[in-house]
């Protein structure tokens, strides 16, 4: 029955609501909705009627990794709660997970707008935020005193600073997780993003030395919370191995594939659209391809020696079911947030029960990699 309840308002969104959020600024409206989440998070009533009326359970969605229990494998990426309004409110409408962030060691303010776009025909965002964020300081005081009903990770990137050099950087990268590990926050995981492409500097971790210069720095600081390093899906896959082979080499627990895409002449952007923005880089469709060839070229050389997390261009259940045949154990999105409504995670949820009975899986975990071999 709730199935059924999910697609009704998922309709409703698509032909309704979200006309009328479109006449409007993205970024006026993604602070607005956050906003209305922050409010609905705070009010245990509330919260408890989305949770009766929205999130899908089953035990076949369950999974144990790294010694964290997640509920279901549909994650909300960083890029979309950077103020960490989202927390108390993201489980009652379906998610498993949220990485809250980028953050940085100092606040920045974003660069210059526009900062956020919406090319509907593609499919995708335009972004240009460059990790506007308030600062490890004031991201730890606001979560300093919560309890999280599902896994809630933090990135952490060097702060958006033309001043930075490479060495500062891996410096600045350092303070932030210091900070973080200081506040004894009740988060489960860390993601190390390395991949923006729309900061103000020419630091690198790319270079496998580079990297991993950065990665023994991080690993000095014994955290015992799993990390993920977020990758870029605009290199070739030779660059990958590389800096592959240094991740698995400091014992780095996994990868996020990816972030945003570069390439303006992707054949899911439409050209009219993106003339409108010069500056900035592309999330959504886009990303879906080589996403899912990063996956699966993780998973063929390192199988479940790092754990792999699918993002980019999730917009429905057969997508997230893609990912994780080619080698993802749990995928995030954004994009489809904002195109398919805020009831996505769930209705993916429920549609994934159904392909995994229709295939004669007992747990989602049994589909990790069936695509590969």
């Amino acid at each position: 029955m709730k199935h059924y309840w999910l697609k009704l308002n998922h309709i409703a969104y698509l032909y309704l609501l979200s006309k009328i959020i479109f006449l409007f600024n993205s970024e006026l409206m993604h602070d607005l909705m956050t906003i209305i989440g922050e409010y609905i998070g705070k009010i245990g009533f509330l919260r408890k009627t989305l949770s009766f009326l929205f999130n899908v359970k089953s035990p076949i969605l369950k999974q144990k990794i790294k010694g964290i229990v997640f509920e279901n494998p549909i994650g909300l990426a960083a890029g979309f709660d950077y103020q960490a309004k989202l927390t108390q409110i993201l489980p009652s409408v379906g998610f498993g997970f949220e990485t809250i962030g980028t953050i940085t060691n100092l606040p920045y303010e974003g660069n210059q707008k526009p900062r956020l776009a919406r090319l509907v025909k593609s499919k995708s965002l335009m972004v240009n935020k460059g990790f506007k964020n308030q600062g490890i300081n004031e991201v730890s005081r606001k979560l300093r005193n919560y309890t999280f009903d599902m896994p809630v990770g933090i990135s952490i990137g060097q702060t958006n600073s033309t001043i930075l050099s490479q060495k500062s950087a891996v410096e600045d990268i350092i303070k932030a997780f210091k900070k973080a590990e200081s506040a004894n926050l009740k988060i489960k995981y860390y993601e190390l993003n390395i991949s923006c492409p729309n900061l103000n500097n020419k630091v690198t971790f790319y270079d496998p030395f580079k990297l991993d210069i950065l990665l023994k720095a991080v690993k000095k600081l014994n955290i015992r919370k799993p990390i993920f390093i977020k990758m870029p899906i605009d290199k070739k896959d030779s660059e990958i191995l590389r800096m592959l082979k240094v991740i698995y080499r400091n014992k780095i627990d996994g990868v996020i594939f990816g972030n945003l895409q570069k390439d303006r002449k992707n054949k899911e952007l439409n050209k009219k659209e993106i003339a409108k923005y010069p500056i900035g880089n592309f999330s959504g469709r886009p990303t879906f391809e080589a996403s899912n060839h990063l996956i699966s070229l993780t998973y063929k050389n390192y199988k479940d020696k790092l754990i792999i997390v699918g993002c980019g261009g999730i917009f429905n259940a057969d997508d997230a079911y893609r990912k994780i045949k080619l080698g993802a154990t749990l995928v995030q999105f954004i994009t489809g947030l904002i195109f398919e409504g805020p009831i996505l995670a769930a209705s993916i949820n429920s549609d994934l029960i159904i392909l995994l009975k229709k295939d004669g899986y007992k747990n989602i975990s049994q589909v990790i990699g069936k695509d590969i071999y």
